[in-house]
């Protein structure tokens, strides 16, 4: 009995050490982004067999560390300002995809130091490339992922093709007239402020990327009947009319006596003709809302209501050409690319793994996971979906470890270790006390 007491202090000795070593690695790691915490967890080591009938009175034989555990609960986020600095608040895992150690793999991260490389791939610090589902032309993601890759070329101008505008005319304003008695005047192009009620101004662009003034003038003709008229610098269209501008759309908008957009009738489309090298014939069309004729409620762009006229939302869909200058992700996980002419085009979307078992991924170092069969295989699917992680752009996960409680654990494994060593000292005075007997 006295052997197996010191035998005991022995595996305590051990099992204390191991995690002492534990708790040595959660401290050393305390400012490692994404890292998650262990703990040891001890286990008693039987004298005997478990057999049916053994006295269960015996002793046992000690201690070892049975399994250490991964602790994943969520780190603090603190915010870096930096664009491809990406975090995840829940559940789930950044893929990234290369070679450690040999082993060329999907590897699997809460550490979301990534950067662009010479190539435009988005990768961490160990150049393993972020995997995503690459953006299609009209908008969807493909099914399966790849490397998040940002385009390094130009992005190349685009012709307006639409304009929208959202406005309210005033219901109280007259028809324009001029002379005694008051004669309505037809709307003219060189003179349109003095023959018209409200106008607006838009850029658009052409093929080339050069922008240009239109200008649409809004006449009313009637009780809740308004024509609109879209005029362009006749010295910007070819062929050119010297200081003339030139009418290049015309309609009518009809209300209802509830002030919303009644029909829209389309008299001449818009179809501009620029000079300069730039694609003729170019077609955009306005859109003033949906009228209650076209199966709207009238309300959602254009209305005619008995207040000042105003324009409260205006747009078009061209653009100059612009240099690529970086990326932004969103909550979704969607990796955009900006561009110095204010545009933004989706890239990738990145892909956020999800195991059944978080503790049973494999450590591989470099803060990256491995799975294995205790983990099960990676789900992957998008950020904020199937109870994946949000994504928080400009933010990095910081480490779980809690220095407090692993001072506490310091201070408990360090007097287990010196109690299991007073246990062997014990023995081994015990023992001589056995050997003094014989003498």
């Amino acid at each position: 009995m006295v052997l197996r007491a010191m035998y005991s202090g022995v595996s305590g000795l051990r099992a204390e050490g191991e995690a002492l070593g534990v708790v040595g690695d959660n401290i050393a790691n305390t400012n490692t982004v994404g890292f998650k915490s262990q703990r040891a967890i001890f286990q008693d080591v039987l004298g005997h067999s478990i057999l049916a009938g053994t006295s269960a009175s015996l002793p046992g034989s000690g201690v070892r560390i049975g399994k250490i555990q991964q602790m994943f609960n969520q780190g603090t986020l603190s915010n870096t300002g930096v664009a491809t600095d990406l975090a995840l608040n829940g559940d789930g895992f950044f893929v990234v995809n290369g070679t450690v150690d040999g082993i060329s793999s999907n590897f699997y991260t809460r550490a979301g130091q990534f950067v662009l490389d010479k190539d435009g791939f988005l990768t961490n610090a160990g150049g393993l490339k972020v995997q995503g589902y690459e953006a299609n032309a009209d908008g969807t993601f493909q099914a399966a992922p790849s490397s998040v890759k940002a385009p390094t070329s130009s992005l190349p101008a685009h012709a307006t093709e639409a304009i929208t505008v959202t406005a309210n005319l005033d219901a109280s304003d007259a028809i324009p007239t001029s002379g005694t008695p008051p004669v309505a005047l037809a709307f003219d192009a060189q003179d349109p402020t003095n023959t018209s009620n409200f106008s607006t101004s838009i850029t658009v662009y052409d093929s080339l990327g050069t922008s240009h003034s239109v200008d649409v003038y809004f006449a009313k003709t009637g009780d809740n009947t308004w024509d609109y008229h879209a005029l362009a610098d006749g010295d910007e269209l070819n062929p050119p009319v010297a200081g003339q501008n030139v009418e290049v759309g015309l309609g009518t908008l009809a209300f209802t006596t509830d002030g919303a957009l009644n029909t829209l009738t389309t008299t001449t489309a818009i179809s501009l003709n620029f000079g300069g090298g730039a694609t003729q014939a170019q077609p955009v069309t306005l859109d003033f809302g949906t009228p209650i004729s076209g199966g709207g409620t009238g309300l959602d762009g254009t209305t005619q209501f008995a207040s000042p006229a105003s324009i409260s939302a205006q747009s078009q869909d061209g653009y100059a050409s612009g240099d690529f200058s970086g990326v932004s992700v969103d909550g979704q996980g969607v990796v955009m690319g900006l561009y110095t002419n204010g545009q933004k085009l989706a890239i990738s979307q990145l892909a956020i793994a999800k195991f059944r078992s978080n503790d049973g991924l494999g450590r591989a170092g470099q803060n990256l996971w491995i799975e294995t069969r205790d983990s099960g295989t990676a789900a992957l699917g998008t950020a904020a979906s199937g109870g994946r992680a949000a994504v928080s752009s400009g933010a990095l996960e910081g480490s779980n470890v809690d220095l407090a409680e692993e001072f506490v654990g310091l201070i408990t494994h360090q007097r287990s270790f010196s109690a299991n060593s007073k246990t062997i000292t014990t023995a081994d005075e015990m023992l001589q006390e056995l050997i003094n007997i014989k003498r």
